[in-house]
């Protein structure tokens, strides 16, 4: 199918392109346009312009420093995925981007385009919310900051204001003597998961387990975040945690995989991600 007919913006400055969306709350924004030119084909969308950012310069960056990584809204996935500074300071980006469908999409792509588009099945939005990540917006207006936590709201319902671009999100660090790991499980590699988790395990001095939290795709509306600190305990009770999800989520069904199929599923994952987050936290030799 052919999308709908709309106008074209193609600015060259972020206040050309928020000027742009101020005079038609209609538009919508392309930057990777991995979903939204689908969504438009399909006439799932039917936007009465596009604003096209990929001329922005200025919103092309990926910065990391020792408190995280902060991409820019035309930070592609795979330049992200590629960066060993990025993995270094935060290496849940590089595990979970691996994950996101196949590279031609991860070249084209974009880390924060995914949080915008809000699907519950992505893995860009549970790594944010794992880690209590930040996503920036900018209108005609000002600029403000939005928690993970209350960006989004529902599925492809981010906590975006008419007349606002989404235009860089913030990855927090990983802390000193954590872990993180990321695991899913799709039908065939490169689809969307039927499940999937994002973990991260924090142990104290005596290499106990300090903080155990997960994130979950693909069963909830919103990414779901999990504390399993006290169902895991100091020893790292990874069954144990990982029962305590299978109690906790209420997954829906779908043609590709039943309610108690997704379940079971998400707790092996849950086991799987933590044991492998655990691991990844303690000291390497000589430290």
């Amino acid at each position: 199918m052919k999308p709908p007919p709309f106008a074209y913006h193609a600015p060259r400055t972020l206040g050309e392109a928020l000027d742009a969306l101020a005079a038609d709350p209609s538009a919508k924004v392309l930057a990777g346009g991995q979903s939204l030119i689908p969504l438009l084909n399909m006439r799932l969308a039917a936007p009465s312009a596009l604003v096209d950012i990929n001329r922005v310069a200025e919103l092309d960056t990926l910065r990391v420093g020792a408190d995280g990584v902060r991409a820019g809204a035309l930070a592609r996935h795979a330049r992200v995925e590629r960066s060993d500074e990025a993995a270094a300071v935060q290496p849940l980006l590089r595990s979970a981007l691996r994950h996101v469908a196949h590279p031609a999409v991860r070249n084209r792509g974009t880390v924060v385009g995914s949080l915008a588009h809000a699907d519950p099945a992505a893995e860009m939005p549970a790594v944010l919310a794992l880690l209590g990540g930040t996503v920036e917006a900018a209108s005609a207006a000002g600029r403000r900051t939005v928690a993970a936590g209350a960006f989004f709201r529902g599925p492809m319902e981010p906590a975006l204001e008419p007349g606002e671009i989404a235009v860089s999100a913030f990855f927090p660090a990983v802390p000193p003597r954590t872990g993180t790991a990321f695991a899913e499980t799709a039908r065939r590699h490169g689809d969307y998961a039927l499940a999937g988790v994002a973990a991260l395990v924090t142990l104290d001095a005596g290499l106990r387990v300090a903080a155990a939290r997960a994130a979950y795709l693909g069963v909830a509306a919103t990414p779901l975040v999990l504390d399993l600190t006290g169902p895991a305990g100091p020893d790292g009770d990874w069954a144990a945690a990982a029962a305590h999800v299978r109690e906790r989520i209420d997954p829906e069904g779908d043609v590709h995989a039943g309610a108690d199929y997704r379940r079971h599923l998400t707790g092996v994952l849950t086991g799987r991600a933590l044991r492998t987050a655990a691991a990844r936290a303690l000291p390497a030799a000589g430290e």
